[in-house]
C-alpha cells in the first residue's frame, strides 16, 4: 500500500492521535518529529505488518483446517495425500516438514512456509492436482456446509493455498528491495 507522504490536520490518524492521546499535530515543538509524522510512521508500518501477518495467519488457517497430523484421521489423510501428491507433497508433508513447519510463522520467516505450499503446487503434475483436491476437498467436506464435491472444495483449498502463498512471497520481498517501489513509481511517471 502507497501511504500518503504527509499526514496533515486532515489525516485521520493523525486527528486520531490528537484527539484521544490529547497531543496537538505539531508536538512536540522544539523536537524532530511531530504528531503527524509519527503517524505516517505508524500507518506505513501497520499497513506492511498487517498485510503480511493476515496472510500468513490465513495460510495458518488453511492447514488449520485440515486433519490433524497424529491423529487417526490425520495419518490417513497426510498418507492419502503423500499418495496422491507422490515427491510434492513431501514440501508440506508434517512428517518432513516437522514442528518448526509453522513456528517459523512467530519467527517472521514467513516466506519459507509460503515457499514450500508454492513448490508442492508448481510440482504437481495436473493429474496430481486432482487427486490432491479430491483428497483435501474428502477431508474438508465433512465440516462444511456446503452440498459441492468434494473435488471442488478441495480446488478451492489449493487456489487459495497458491494465492496466499504468493502473497506472502511477495510482502516478504518488498522489505529487500527498498527502492523498488520508488524506481516503480519514477518509471511509471516518466512513462
Amino acid at each position: 500500500m502507497i501511504v500518503r507522504r504527509f499526514a496533515d490536520k486532515d489525516d485521520e490518524l493523525a486527528r486520531h492521535l490528537v484527539r484521544h492521546l490529547n497531543t496537538p499535530l505539531d508536538w512536540p515543538e522544539s523536537e524532530g518529529l511531530n504528531t503527524g509524522q509519527v503517524a505516517e510512521i505508524a500507518s506505513a508500518a501497520a499497513c506492511d505488518v498487517s498485510y503480511n501477518q493476515a496472510a500468513n495467519g490465513h495460510l495458518a488457517d488453511l492447514f488449520a483446517a485440515l486433519p490433524l497430523p497424529g491423529t487417526p484421521e490425520g495419518r490417513d489423510f497426510w498418507y492419502a495425500l503423500g499418495q496422491a501428491g507422490g515427491d510434492a507433497a513431501l514440501d508440506i508433508d508434517p512428517a518432513n516438514a516437522g514442528g518448526p513447519f509453522f513456528d517459523r510463522l512467530i519467527e517472521s520467516n514467513e516466506a519459507g512456509i509460503a515457499d514450500r505450499v508454492l513448490s508442492f503446487l508448481g510440482e504437481l503434475s495436473d493429474q496430481q492436482r486432482e487427486a490432491v483436491a479430491e483428497v483435501i476437498g474428502g477431508a474438508l467436506a465433512r465440516d462444511t456446509f456446503t452440498q459441492a464435491s468434494p473435488r471442488y472444495i478441495g480446488r478451492l483449498w489449493l487456489r487459495d493455498a497458491e494465492s496466499t502463498a504468493w502473497h506472502v512471497l511477495l510482502a516478504s520481498r518488498l522489505p529487500h528491495q527498498d527502492d523498488g517501489r520508488q524506481r516503480f513509481l519514477e518509471a511509471w511517471g516518466n512513462a
